[in-house]
């Protein structure tokens, strides 16, 4: 194999095609917004992981050709499909997405080709949903073409661990198409690792962030408790992690953010209640994070009632609205349904974030500048995420009340009798 297909270029996608390329491959990137293919073409990353430079140097070497057309990959040997699977309003898997690609695929099929579903589903759903879409071709998955299951394991923004040392796990819909999902990645990655169908590596994608989530959702319950007890949790936790076996810390914040964790676990949830499983764990864990926006502006109204003022009117700023710290990706971020909620109780809501100059959130927000002036004209500054770049010292010694829900604060919270974390 020395030539394949990525179809999504987003945050999984493009540094995946980035890697192929590194590793040999002259990689074909499909994605159907006309705006990222025109800034990968003149070489502009839109993603903060992948420098705009490695991407004007693949382009210009021929290694690497962004395009919205699908038929070029019928000359490919392997192609990995890393779009979005969110969920619908209804708080069901959405996987249309997925299923448009296949359509897309199955009229440019040939034999000899190798398909591999990047993108997290719900366990069964290669076999299910993706082979019969293909099987459209008139090929036979698993044996005129090959089918697997390979999770996407990217960690955005996180510069200690390269791509291509996270294990790669492959799962086929057969023992040939398993071989050949192993293959086409061992260039590419440090670690190949086979597994025994394609339904087991899609279940081991779910139970990696439903863990995350569920102990997620432990600490945040906890967190609540804690401040009933008038306890700080973040001493507690890193108390228990001095234990060298038996524990793992989880922090808790304002909820939950990103394209895995808030989704993953309702995918397995779901499927669970088609064999008539219950996933008791799982739902409350949910329901605990996804309260946890409420119970950050339960914690600044109480805050702001003991000063004797109302969120109603109150100037309020976010500092930060990403889901994660360092990153310019706001996808599912808890820190914007802090800001819906503060706006629907009458607040002047405003936000920081050196990542995101603007969002959409109902009506478009424009970051503003953190100065010591803006900081003093503030009621209360909730810390929703914990860029490394904020200077929090300046932040805890100007504005009246903030209120931490990341633990940016740490060590200036007995300095600070305006300063109250989670």
């Amino acid at each position: 194999m020395n030539r394949a297909g990525v179809i999504g270029l987003g945050y999984v996608g493009l540094p995946l095609a980035v890697e192929l390329c590194r590793s040999g491959y002259k990689v074909i990137g499909v994605d159907l917004d006309p705006d990222k293919i025109e800034a990968l073409e003149a070489g502009r990353s839109y993603i903060d992981d992948v420098p705009s430079e490695t991407i004007r140097e693949l382009v210009d070497a021929g290694k690497f050709r962004p395009t919205s057309d699908y038929a070029p990959l019928s000359d490919v040997d392997a192609i990995s499909i890393c779009v979005p699977t969110p969920l619908r309003k209804t708080r069901e898997p959405d996987i249309s997405i997925v299923a448009d690609v296949a359509e897309s695929i199955s009229k440019i099929l040939r034999p000899g080709q190798t398909i591999v579903l990047e993108s997290t589903v719900f366990p069964g759903a290669t076999e299910e949903v993706v082979a019969p879409i293909l099987m459209k071709s008139g090929l036979t998955p698993g044996e005129d073409f090959l089918l697997a299951f390979s999770p996407e394991r990217i960690d955005p923004g996180n510069q200690e661990i390269a791509v291509r040392d996270i294990p790669k796990l492959v799962g086929g819909i057969n023992e040939r198409s398993t071989e050949a999902a192993a293959e086409y990645y061992r260039p590419v990655f440090s670690t190949v690792i086979s597994m025994g169908s394609a339904k087991e590596a899609e279940m081991a994608k779910l139970l990696e962030n439903t863990f995350r989530a569920v102990n997620i959702g432990l600490v945040n319950e906890l967190a609540i408790l804690a401040n009933q007890m008038g306890l700080n949790l973040w001493n507690v936790i890193d108390a228990a992690a001095t234990k060298p076996f038996g524990f793992m810390p989880f922090y808790p914040g304002p909820g939950w953010g990103g394209h895995c964790i808030p989704v993953d676990p309702v995918y397995l949830s779901w499927k669970a209640k088609s064999y008539g499983g219950q996933t008791g764990f799982i739902d409350h864990a949910v329901q605990i994070n996804n309260q946890m926006p409420a119970y950050v502006v339960t914690r600044v109204s109480e805050l702001l009632n003991e000063k004797e003022q109302s969120i109603k009117g109150s100037r309020i700023m976010l500092l930060g609205v990403a889901y994660k710290r360092d990153i310019g990706d706001a996808r599912e971020s808890p820190a914007l349904s802090i800001l819906s909620l503060l706006r629907g109780k009458g607040a002047d809501v405003t936000y920081h974030d050196p990542y995101l100059p603007h969002v959409d959130e109902g009506v478009g927000w424009d970051s503003v500048a953190l100065t010591e002036d803006a900081l003093r004209a503030q009621d209360c500054v909730i810390i929703t995420t914990d860029h490394s770049s904020i200077d929090y010292e300046m932040v805890a010694r100007t504005a009246p009340l903030v209120f931490d829900t990341r633990n940016a604060t740490k060590n200036l919270v007995g300095s600070y009798s305006n300063v109250h974390l989670i």
